[in-house]
């Protein structure tokens, strides 16, 4: 009968969609991108400052010379000169790859997807850092798939914590598909895995045999050459960002077990949705046909947008624009952050990418506190969106990529207003 519930085909759905839940980043879009508030709540790069007049003459060129082509179907695996180019891209990290093992993808998030598709059934155990990237929790969600949250600190996941984790599910006859990480300026958190750490972490799931999905965004967006998560442990071949490098990937130190998602959307242009995974030969057979059997191929035409981005243009120079920018606004955010809030807030210092994370007095709840914030036309993410277990109640991401220093400023300023209202609210209902 129609019209007797909100969704007349409620019964009509595959199981899988009752994993699928709106990220509370989306939700907050339409309230966070009118004019009056400003917003800390995005991930968005700072695409205004790419040279639009430079990025109109190229793509005239391409499109007359290369038009038909450009505009037509290409491999399901994605365009081989732009393969070659990222695997040159990531030998600069230190990762020895081969442009056949590169599956390209509409941007990391169908990476994640495919991923997904070829690893998970319903029940399936992923662990992942907590909090962790959003998307990410959808993906793995709508899988149907049980996301296990391991700690992390300044330096990011506790590599014991990891350890007791696989123990605990080897006395119960359990495993895991994988182990999800952003070792590399974590988005929400911010924090890097450290040298240390990542060689442990590597070791560990080497000796259990558990495969690990590492994304890595955010690698090239490095502000801090005296950053103390930065290591010297791979020189690369013309650094975009001067002397400062993260740690090495986790793939630059093994080959085994390790699948690799990256993008182009921190470096060149997120609406061109354009990323890739690097994995094992017989993985990466997999991904092509999942890839194939959701979108055929990826787009001809952006694919080919990003070798000439990378052959004709300072792309190099257009790293360290985003950097500059990138880094005042985080020390702006940073200091905008000590002069204003109260004792009792506490957030990471990210040595490169986009966010920073936010811990909240006890007693508050970032989540119930947005509507009060909202109507102080300030906006943040809730740290509960990071978290498929309920956890973050306490805590906040914060962007500074998007928002423009005098916007960071007047955000917190806000921002601190509402902590104390809300702290003193707290405090009168203690007594």
């Amino acid at each position: 009968m129609s019209g007797t519930t909100l969704d007349d085909f409620t019964g009509r759905y595959a199981q899988r969609i009752h994993g699928m839940a709106q990220s509370e980043i989306r939700a907050l879009f339409s309230v966070a991108s009118r004019p009056e508030v400003v917003s800390l709540a995005g991930g968005n790069p700072y695409t205004a400052a790419l040279p639009m007049d430079e990025l109109s003459s190229m793509f005239h060129d391409l499109l007359h010379t290369s038009g038909p082509q450009s505009l037509m179907y290409c491999p399901g695996q994605g365009n081989p000169r732009l393969r070659e180019l990222l695997s040159e891209l990531m030998s600069e990290s230190g990762i020895d790859s081969s442009p056949d093992d590169i599956t390209i993808t509409t941007g990391a998030q169908q990476g994640l997807d495919l991923i997904a598709r070829v690893f998970l059934d319903p029940g399936d155990i992923v662990l992942a850092e907590g909090p962790t990237y959003v998307g990410a929790l959808g993906v793995f969600q709508a899988a149907q798939a049980d996301v296990r949250h391991l700690p992390m600190d300044e330096d990011g996941l506790l590599p014991d914590a990891l350890r007791e984790t696989l123990a605990q599910l080897d006395r119960l006859g359990r495993s895991a598909k994988f182990l999800y990480l952003v070792p590399t300026y974590q988005n929400p958190a911010g924090v890097t895995l450290s040298e240390e750490r990542r060689d442990e972490v590597v070791a560990i799931c080497h000796d259990h045999g558990l495969l690990i999905v590492e994304d890595d965004p955010y690698s090239q967006l490095t502000f801090d050459s005296t950053d103390p998560t930065c290591s010297p442990a791979v020189e690369p071949l013309t650094p975009a960002s001067g002397t400062a490098r993260p740690p090495a990937p986790l793939r630059a130190r093994t080959d085994w077990g390790i699948i690799y998602v990256g993008t182009l959307s921190k470096i060149f242009a997120a609406g061109l949705r354009l990323g890739w995974v690097l994995a094992p030969p017989a993985v990466r057979d997999k991904l092509v046909l999942a890839a194939e059997a959701s979108i055929l191929c990826p787009s001809a035409f952006t694919q080919e947008a990003a070798v000439r981005f990378f052959t004709t243009m300072a792309w190099r120079e257009q790293i360290k624009s985003f950097i500059a920018i990138y880094q005042e606004r985080r020390d702006t955010l940073l200091n905008s952050l000590s002069a204003h809030m109260d004792q009792g807030v506490t957030w990471t210092k990210p040595g490169g990418g986009m966010f920073v994370w936010a811990q909240l007095p006890e007693g508050l709840n970032s989540k119930t506190m947005l509507p009060r914030a909202l109507n102080e036309r300030v906006a943040y993410v809730p740290g509960t969106g990071f978290f498929a277990d309920g956890g973050g109640q306490a805590q906040m991401r914060l962007n500074f990529s998007f928002p423009s220093a005098e916007e960071i400023q007047e955000g917190v300023r806000r921002l601190a207003g509402v902590i104390s209202e809300e702290m003193a609210l707290r405090a009168s209902f203690d007594r």
